[in-house]
């Protein structure tokens, strides 16, 4: 779901923002000359993303977009919170990566799914690091007081430190299920993730750790209303994140198989029906 930390035209310090979904980036081999093809030159080969971004229209554009920039919940590496693109900024960027198609009147629905996807996408790492970033041995404790160390000894944490697009690189756990979808296509069938990023967070005590979100679409509401899943789960690059994951996938089976999931979602309906 990103390209860029897009940055705000002159100015001495970078200001950081977030990336866009597409779900078929171009072959930039196939526009040889073109003028909005990527050298090595524009982009930030650690994240993959443009070094800056303008504010200004692009040549040939006819609709005035929005050059203000929302501020993200998410926390930066260092200090205060990532910011997202302006409408105008993921235009530039669009166009600069070879998508002169895009039409301009539908930016800035792009540019609101994009910044929700990114909120929803933290807020599942925010799962995982409330439960397991004082490390597994933490999470075993009593949940209350497990919450009350994470509040009093991880305040201001996690904090987002980069992150990577990498809608080619499929993962190991999506490219699995897309062997079981062609031999049990009912039960695992479906379209492969339509993009890739690797989140690098860091927690209390300086510690970085890599979680990897696979975003993948679904049939749309029947008001038209676009669905996404994200699949966010720690990376497998550690021994305590086999743990992690473990420890999760082992919860969910057991409220599943004791009937602990169905019993929840019926409450919920109550008083839901009850209000």
């Amino acid at each position: 779901m990103g390209w860029f930390w897009a940055e705000q035209e002159q100015k001495p310090t970078p200001r950081p923002a977030c990336p866009m979904h597409r779900s078929t980036p171009p072959d930039f081999s196939k526009i040889p000359g073109s003028s909005n093809a990527t050298s090595d030159n524009d982009v930030n080969h650690l994240n993959l993303m443009f070094s800056s971004l303008p504010q200004s229209r692009a040549p040939g554009q006819s609709t005035r977009l929005p050059t203000e920039r929302e501020t993200s919940s998410i926390p930066r590496g260092d200090s205060g919170l990532w910011e997202y693109p302006s409408p105008q900024q993921m235009y530039n960027a669009m166009r600069r990566k070879g998508y002169d198609d895009t039409p301009e009147d539908a930016v800035e629905s792009m540019v609101a799914v994009h910044n929700f996807l990114n909120e929803g996408a933290w807020g599942e790492i925010v799962g995982w690091e409330k439960r397991f970033g004082g490390g597994v041995l933490s999470a075993l404790l009593d949940a209350r007081e497990r919450d009350g160390v994470a509040e009093r000894e991880r305040e201001g944490f996690p904090r987002l430190v980069k992150f990577q697009g990498k809608s080619r690189e499929m993962t190991p756990k999506a490219r699995m299920f897309q062997v079981l979808g062609r031999i049990y296509p009912e039960r695992f069938g479906g379209p492969p993730p339509f993009d890739r990023h690797d989140w690098y967070v860091l927690r209390q005590g300086g510690r970085e750790v890599r979680y990897v979100i696979d975003y993948y679409s679904a049939p749309p509401e029947p008001t038209g209303e676009p669905v996404f899943y994200l699949d966010v789960r720690p990376a497998i690059d550690r021994p305590s994140a086999i743990l992690e994951i473990a420890m999760v996938w082992g919860e969910d089976l057991w409220e599943r198989a004791s009937g602990a999931d169905v019993r929840r979602a019926a409450a919920e309906k109550a008083k839901r029906e009850s209000s």
